[in-house]
């Protein structure tokens, strides 16, 4: 609704100054025509161009239809709203609006230079458009180097998938070797959630290591997950941002042989449900033998820990978990007349302990474990030192029975699409995610060497970056296309529907340049913002072309059209005369994102992405739509009078709108 809004009541606009006009020359001339008549002529006038304007508004979001996962999760509900606000306010414009014209505007109507914002305007705007028009090779020259400038900042700026989402909280979620004990990780968990709350915006921090006896919780021993919720940004300390805490809590935390990895809760829960990686990058290494993709895996982590950007690298260690084996000697308990049952069930009752009874405590009921104390199980020499009972009575050290060791083997066997692989996680900051990927893969590419059948997947945001831009990279395109055939449709013209086309390159300058400014990524965000801007700057040279040809074919009509100097009275009129709606239509929908640039939040930095190319792009698109059109549309114009038979003679007027290019 706030993007939709501005853009919603300009065919209003328009059309309620176009009958301003309309009743202004009905006075000057004493025409006696009633003024329903001229709500007539004015909506009649300009409601098909402004129907077709709104139409391209509308048709414009089609790409955001296009994605899928996540951004489109987030980013369809948007389109929706705003294609259905804006196919409602094409449909009242050209039906509520001349009703409600006819019925409420009446009285005496103040003409532009009797306001003083209006005499304003027009003494900045006559001078521009007489120099513009004197110096046509050079404004032209001037816009293409602006355009051409513009690639500087275009190809400065980063990609990312999504703009940091502000969740109110900060999740550590760092990753360990997988061999460590139980009573380490608490450790390790008690010490890192200590050290985060000495960051003074801190308020409390929850947590977690080990898993729940779930099977939808697949997190190992060595997946911390902290959660710090921090404290209203009021309380925060002068100049404190979410990236400045994260850097705050990732020094107090760091810890050798222990990666740190920052994220957010809700953000990370839907990475790790889409993709199964908790970074913004991940690598997949696929093959078929365990040892070697935890080799490989070592081999990318040091390859990718020097490249510029990389917080925190880590490679899972496919075959790095400790495990304890009891490999039972059948020939020793034979002699002892013991079975393999027996020496197993002494060896849970020392390590895994057995359920002895239950205790009822009210209507609660409470199991007791019953086995060793740790001391004496916490070593492969205390659980040799056991005994085992024997059907004669003697008591016969475990030792003795079987071979008690630590053996390495898979902490995790993970395997998608029926192949064996193993994760590197990738903690990107104070780096765009797409200059990052492409730095690390190009290092890999040259320094890496794969045996036969392992292959390298890269995932992440990434992969969900990589899938909305083969989908805009189809869209778009084809968006533009049918933008094209509505203008013509409008128009009938190839040229004139080629020119308001111009708005669209020339819109992209002022989103770039902010976009620049603010030190913001290009992600799906911006680009909604980005597709949002073509549908407003088409609008804006529709209405200027509107008001150009209308001036035309008055001169035309009255046989006034005989040279440049026409031709430019022509400009002047179309442009000068009708810059009060232009300067509207253009205010509302600036006025209507300026609030949400100021806004603060969670969501509110991924709308800033979705109005800064709007704000930005609709203030060079202004410039553009009241210098360099004009100058377009004259030269073509006067192009075309070259080769028209002199006005007056047969064949010099055509109907308003019917001119071919």
């Amino acid at each position: 609704i706030a993007i939709a809004i501005g853009a919603m009541i300009d065919a209003a606009i328009v059309m309620i100054e176009n009958m301003h006009k309309h009743i202004e020359r009905n006075a000057a001339e004493g025409s006696p025509r009633s003024r329903w008549e001229l709500a007539r002529d004015a909506s009649q006038e300009v409601g098909p161009s402004l129907f077709f304007a709104l139409l391209v508004i509308t048709v414009s979001f089609l790409p955001v239809f296009a994605l899928t996962g996540q951004s489109g999760r987030l980013f369809t509900p948007l389109a929706w709203t705003k294609t259905l606000s804006m196919a409602a306010a094409a449909l009242l414009a050209v039906t509520v609006v001349p009703v409600l014209m006819g019925l409420l505007v009446r009285g005496r109507i103040r003409s532009e230079e009797e306001n003083p914002l209006n005499r304003l305007l027009l003494r900045l705007y006559r001078p521009t458009i007489d120099a513009v028009l004197r110096h046509r090779g050079p404004v032209l020259v001037g816009a293409a180097a602006v355009l051409a400038l513009t690639a500087i900042p275009w190809f400065r700026l980063g990609s990312e998938f999504m703009p940091p989402l502000d969740e109110g909280a900060i999740m550590d979620m760092p990753s360990i070797f997988p061999a460590i004990g139980t009573a380490q990780a608490a450790r390790i968990l008690r010490q890192r959630d200590s050290a985060m709350m000495t960051v003074p915006e801190v308020e409390r921090v929850l947590g977690k290591i080990g898993r729940a006896r779930s099977a939808t919780d697949a997190a190992p021993m060595s997946m911390i997950e902290s959660i710090a919720i921090l404290k209203p940004e009021d309380e925060w300390r002068p100049g404190m941002t979410q990236e400045r805490i994260t850097a705050e809590l990732d020094r107090a935390t760091r810890t050798p042989g222990i990666a740190n990895m920052w994220s957010q809760p809700i953000k990370n829960r839907l990475d790790m449900l889409a993709t199964g990686i908790k970074t913004p990058v991940g690598i997949k290494v696929f093959g078929t033998d365990l040892a070697t993709i935890e080799r490989i895996g070592k081999e990318v982590e040091g390859l990718l820990s020097t490249v510029e950007g990389a917080a925190s690298v880590y490679a899972e260690r496919a075959v790095g978990g400790r495990y304890l084996e009891i490999d039972v000697d059948r020939d020793a308990i034979a002699r002892y007349g013991l079975s393999v049952e027996d020496v197993q069930r002494t060896i849970m009752a020392t390590v895994g302990g057995v359920d002895a009874t239950r205790t009822i405590e009210g209507r609660e009921r409470y199991t007791v474990n019953v086995r060793y104390a740790r001391g004496v199980r916490d070593t492969p020499e205390a659980i040799a030192r056991v005994l085992v009972p024997t059907p004669a009575g003697a008591q016969v050290p475990l030792g003795l029975l079987a071979e008690v060791r630590f053996a390495a083997g898979p902490p995790m066997i993970k395997s998608e699409n029926a192949r064996l692989h193993a994760l590197v996680y990738v903690d990107v900051r104070g780096r765009d995610i797409g200059s990052f990927v492409e730095e690390a893969r190009g290092r890999l590419d040259r320094e890496l060497e794969l045996p036969a059948g392992y292959t390298l997947e890269w995932g992440g945001q990434y992969q969900h970056m990589q899938e909305a831009n083969r989908r805009l990279r189809w869209m778009v395109p084809l968006t533009i296309g049918i933008i094209f055939l509505l203008l013509w449709g409008n128009f009938r013209s190839v040229a004139e529907s080629a020119i308001v086309m111009l708005s669209l390159p020339f819109a992209l300058i002022g989103g770039v340049w902010l976009l620049w400014a603010a030190g913001w990524n290009t992600s799906v965000a911006v680009w909604v913002g980005f597709i949002a801007l073509a549908g407003l700057a088409a609008e804006t040279g529709v209405v200027m072309l509107l008001y150009l040809d209308q001036a035309w074919h008055r001169r035309v009509r009255a046989g006034s059209m005989r040279g440049r100097a026409d031709l430019f009275a022509a400009v002047r009129e179309g442009a000068v005369e009708r810059v009060r709606p232009k300067i509207m239509t253009v205010s509302a929908i600036g006025f209507g994102l300026l609030p949400i640039l100021w806004g603060h939040g969670t969501g509110a930095s991924v709308m800033k992405r979705i109005a800064a190319p709007m704000v930005g792009g609709m203030a060079s698109a202004t410039v553009l739509t009241l210098v360099v059109l004009p100058v377009v549309w004259s030269l073509w114009r006067e192009r075309q009078m070259a080769r028209a038979p002199a006005p007056g003679r047969p064949g010099a007027a055509k109907p308003a709108g019917k001119e071919e290019g």
